[in-house]
This record gives C-alpha cells, sequence and structure tokens, in this order.
C-alpha cells in the first residue's frame, strides 16, 4: 500500500526492514513508521541501538544519531534520535548532546516541538501532568504525548497515527 510518506509498504524489503525493527522493540519500531510517515518530525527511543537497527532505521531512509546524556545519578544513558530531516537532528543534538536529562518547561516545550507534540497539550501537561482528558485508554496508548483536555488537534491526529499503527500490528 503507497501511503503519503516516503516508504513503500508493498515492497518486500522495507516489510522485512520494519519486520527486523519490530523484533527489536515494538516501540522504535513504531517511532520509525510514524517518523517516515512525516507524523512526527523527530523520534527518540530512549535506548542506544547496535549497528543492525541503526541500520535497519537507515534502510527505512531515516537519519540517525546517539547522543549521550546524564541522570540525576551521574550514569550516562544514551538516547537514539532519528528523522527524516538533519535540521531537526541538529537541534536535538546541539541543546541536549552530554546534558542531564531534565524536566523543566522549557526542555519539555523544547522537546514537544522536535517531538511534534500539540503545544496545547505540552503546556497543560507541564500545569498538570496527566490530567483526565476525552480519549479512550486504547486512543491515548497509541501517542506519544499526554493529550490535553478537549484538545482540537489529538483528534486529528488520531487516524494516522491508529492507521500507523495498525499497519505495524499487521507486519
Amino acid at each position: 500500500m503507497q501511503r503519503a510518506g516516503n516508504l513503500d509498504f508493498d515492497s518486500q524489503e522495507i516489510k522485512q526492514y520494519i519486520r527486523a525493527l519490530k523484533e527489536i522493540d515494538f516501540e522504535p519500531a513504531y517511532l520509525a513508521l510514524l517518523t517516515c510517515e512525516g507524523l512526527k518530525p523527530l523520534s527518540r527511543w530512549e535506548k542506544p541501538l547496535d549497528n543492525y537497527g541503526l541500520g535497519l532505521l537507515h534502510q527505512t531512509g531515516l537519519l540517525t544519531k546517539q547522543i549521550q546524556r546524564t541522570v540525576k545519578t551521574g550514569k550516562v544513558v544514551i538516547e537514539t534520535i532519528f528523522s527524516t530531516s538533519f535540521g531537526y537532528i541538529q537541534l536535538y543534538e546541539k541543546r541536549f548532546a552530554g546534558t542531564p536529562i531534565d524536566k523543566s518547561a522549557q526542555t519539555q516545550r523544547f522537546e514537544g516541538f522536535l517531538f511534534g507534540f500539540p503545544p496545547c497539550c505540552v503546556d497543560e501537561y507541564i500545569r498538570h501532568p496527566y490530567a483526565k482528558n476525552d480519549l479512550s485508554p486504547e486512543e491515548q496508548k497509541i501517542l506519544f504525548h499526554w493529550a490535553c483536555t478537549n484538545c482540537k488537534i489529538t483528534p486529528l491526529l488520531l487516524p494516522a497515527y491508529k492507521s500507523t499503527y495498525d499497519l505495524l500490528n499487521s507486519f
């Protein structure tokens, strides 16, 4: 099935790459599809990927970078970021490489922008994390942001997210 994004999902080769990513973990495979489809400008998997996993992402047309960060204990963590745009990779790397992970409002707003989260959802999450919203648990679980109360943007995104989620489950 040809879709709006860059991938030809009828291609056996593309299906093979996506299946292999899914075998590593469902989440990076799902994030990769959302990013390839243009639904997310940049994605982050909060774990490192080996060369095989990075190669699979490259085979789907994504640019990748592994970013070192630290947590409060000083432990170094590796994040894997990927995008179709080098600019988003550069923005993330410039702002976050070698820095401690923090949850400041400024950081959450910048990450929200990079990851394609609706600004209204980011703002409400900063003020009231996990506030009750109008989504079903099934709808909320396929998103990577917490939808805000009475959101006008998330319901417009949900059909595309659901279609991508269902596509991945069919592989």
